[in-house]
């Protein structure tokens, strides 16, 4: 398995930090944001890496990630998104780089506490399909919501106002292949997006879309308030070990 962090986006909501960097390079505590989900990746045993990115400062990424292995990642890639067309059209730039073989997704602003090894493992053994992870929240409105019928995904509401639990789908995902053909199936949002929600009710309405609840805390680091909290998280306990710690 292979794993792709989405590192592109604008951050329009950490301007003005976001007029002279990438915010996926943005300091968190004491290393830049992108180091954490590469930690999430090795901990969970991938060591083979995707990063996509896009905007005036992808470059960036280069100079700070090099070939990878100052941070222990055996072969990592890059690609350049263009435009801002949303998490699933992203996606769709890692298909060469999955070969035919399943991966693990993780937005760049995720940071967690622990690791992902136990969910990664149990996919590995899922014949087919996709598996997310789960987190109760404060906030759901904010994010994906999934409705429950006993202790299965009946439905993913993307920002619901009136959520139907108190869970969020964090932003790490495991898919098969077949996530590729079904990104390029769908039809932009209102948003003008391709949603990442519409990928995972997919998987879910064909019947093989499993989850698992993640351990400790989880953040992620889009605006001034979670960028806050993600470096008061990583001060108070680290963040699954990040490189250099």
């Amino acid at each position: 398995m292979k794993g792709v962090i989405l590192a592109g986006g604008l951050g329009t909501r950490l301007q003005p930090l976001t007029l002279v960097t990438n915010k996926h390079l943005l300091p968190v505590y004491d290393r830049p944001m992108i180091y954490y989900p590469v930690t999430t990746l090795l901990n969970a045993g991938i060591d083979d890496v995707l990063v996509v990115t896009g905007g005036e400062h992808a470059g960036d990424f280069l100079k700070l990630l090099k070939n990878g292995k100052q941070l222990g990642v055996r072969h990592l890639e890059y690609a350049y998104q263009e435009g801002n067309g949303g998490i699933a059209d992203a996606l769709k730039l890692a298909e060469d780089f999955a070969d035919g073989g399943r991966v693990c997704v993780i937005l760049g602003d995720n940071l967690i506490e622990r690791h992902i090894r136990d969910a990664a493992e149990a996919f590995r053994k899922q014949p087919s399909g996709a598996r997310l992870l789960l987190k109760e929240v404060p906030d759901p409105q904010r994010f994906g919501v999934p409705r429950f019928d006993g202790g299965d995904i009946a439905e993913i509401i993307e920002k619901p106002a009136d959520p139907p639990s108190r869970f969020a789908v964090t932003g790490i995902y495991f898919f098969d292949n077949d996530v590729f053909e079904i990104c390029k199936s769908l039809r932009p949002s209102g948003r003008g997006e391709l949603e990442i929600t519409d990928v995972n009710n997919h998987y879910l309405r064909r019947g093989d879309l499993t989850w698992s609840e993640l351990d400790g805390w989880w953040t992620d680091a889009g605006t001034f308030e979670s960028l806050h909290r993600a470096a008061g998280f990583v001060a108070q306990g680290g963040a699954n070990h990040a490189p250099g710690a």
